[in-house]
């Protein structure tokens, strides 16, 4: 097993505790890559990928060509059935029976999810790096490449043009987080019905099934935006109302996430009729009805400040990651079959081995978090956080989440992700969320939109009252 260099590393002066030895050695030097802008577009990608293939040629060369479906594919089909890569085969597979002789290629805890979940696998197949990079995205990540910069805290945001990875050539941890937050994604998305599963308690059999709508807006994803920082420095604005479970119908919130600052959260209460202000929630508080199994800054993979953490980045390294994963987006396949009793049915997976850049982070001297230590994944190609793992207070791994990456077609090709679980390895439960399965629509990106959700005066508290009222 090997963790690729970018350049030569300095040694670390704060040990990395991850139960992953070999990440101890390869922490890189930050600034290594400060002002080499020229290799954007030549031997590194326009987002600072490794342009060619792997050595032994199972990660092919990035060719930045768009991945759009088969003919006839238009938004409410779905994705599976117009897919380009829908009859291929597995290579192999990894299950319990031969999960040591491709740990090497695995983070610890998909190791930890093939050994203690009984009948768990991971398809492997063929790999294709089929993230499509538009060219005014191109432009925009080279100008941020020689301009954008952090706030004095270390965590904030002070400047990034709009429309591009702000990073492309990160020195720190948090640079490489605020690719992820500001990844390619357009102006926004929606779920008309989007659904979320909790499975059941230890020698329980029920399900607590959930469906809501949720729309997100990114203004700086517009195409007249010119810097992220501009209008008030929104990161993004969040829509979420639930129709079930009946305990949680018609509660509903709204929500604004800043560069800079805080997050303002408003939540309607149905039985007072009342919109409240929820000053604390962020971070590690609770998700409203999910029985303490999901925190709030878990929500889409990381929702949060970069405040309580100290974000390292300790290498690059080859792991099969979720990705093409279609079978994950059909909304006519039915609940049960896409949630099982200890995991989400396995035949809707897809891992190809790519090429992930690895974040440490620690909680800050001073702050507190229930999970004091985190390992990041993010895919070099999109910038996307595709696998995280906590740690609790004893250092012992505690959850994993996958997110099931798919080049987006609304987009050109842009990949990014909706579904995600995650897996509480010491309570034996699970949580998928941001899924269409079962729910009878599927999810939308927007490129633009004149819908009213894809405006900020729809993401105030007067709305939330009005609208939730009626």
């Amino acid at each position: 097993m090997s963790i690729s260099r970018q350049a030569p590393a300095s040694r670390p002066t704060r040990r990395v505790h991850a139960p992953w030895p070999l990440l101890l050695a390869a922490t890189l030097a930050t600034g290594a890559w400060a002002g080499d802008v020229d290799r954007l577009g030549k031997d590194l990608t326009v987002v600072g990928a490794e342009a060619g293939a792997s050595k032994d040629g199972l990660i092919p060369a990035f060719a930045n060509k768009p991945d759009l479906p088969l003919p006839g594919w238009t938004w409410g089909k779905v994705r599976s059935q117009y897919a380009r890569i829908k009859d291929e085969k597995p290579l192999f597979t990894i299950d319990a029976s031969n999960v040591d002789k491709y740990a090497d290629k695995m983070t610890p805890g998909q190791v930890a999810l093939v050994k203690q979940l009984k009948g768990y696998r991971m398809d492997i197949y063929p790999t294709h790096r089929n993230c499509y990079i538009p060219p005014e995205a191109a432009a925009k990540t080279r100008e941020n490449a020689l301009e954008a910069k952090m706030a004095a805290d270390g965590s904030s945001l002070a400047h990034a043009k709009a429309g591009g990875v702000p990073f492309p050539i990160p020195k720190t941890g948090a640079e490489a987080m605020w690719n992820h937050k500001l990844r390619l994604s357009g102006v926004g998305f929606e779920f008309k019905n989007g659904g979320s599963t909790l499975s059941p308690r230890r020698g329980d059999s029920n399900f607590v099934y959930y469906s809501w709508e949720l729309s997100q807006f990114f203004p700086w994803g517009a195409k007249e935006a010119k810097n992220v920082e501009d209008n008030g420095g929104i990161e993004l604005y969040t829509y979420y109302q639930y129709s079930l479970p009946v305990a949680l119908a018609g509660q509903a919130l709204i929500s604004t996430s800043y560069i800079n600052k805080p997050t303002e959260s408003y939540y309607y209460f149905p039985g007072q009729r009342r919109v409240r202000r929820l000053p604390a929630y962020a971070y590690d508080s609770p998700l409203i009805g999910f029985e303490n199994e999901y925190m709030v800054d878990i929500q889409n993979m990381f929702w949060s400040q970069l405040d309580r953490f100290d974000y390292k980045i300790v290498g690059k390294k080859e792991i099969y990651i979720p990705h093409d994963a279609f079978h994950m987006y059909d909304f006519n396949a039915k609940t049960a079959d896409g949630y099982k009793r200890d995991f989400v049915n396995p035949s809707l997976g897809r891992y190809e081995l790519h090429r992930v850049w690895v974040v440490d982070a620690k909680v800050k001297a001073g702050e507190r978090h229930s999970a004091p230590h985190r390992i990041y994944y993010l895919d070099e190609d999109s910038w996307n956080i595709l696998i995280a793992e906590d740690y609790d207070a004893s250092g012992k791994l505690w959850n994993v989440r996958q997110a099931w990456q798919i080049p987006v077609w609304e987009l050109g090709g842009v990949c990014t992700y909706g579904p995600f679980v995650q897996y509480d390895l010491q309570s034996g439960r699970y949580v998928a969320d941001y899924s269409v399965i079962g729910q009878g629509v599927d999810e939308q990106w927007h490129e633009k939109s004149s819908d009213p959700k894809f405006s900020s005066g729809f993401y105030t508290p007067d709305n939330l009252r009005a609208i939730s009222a009626r």
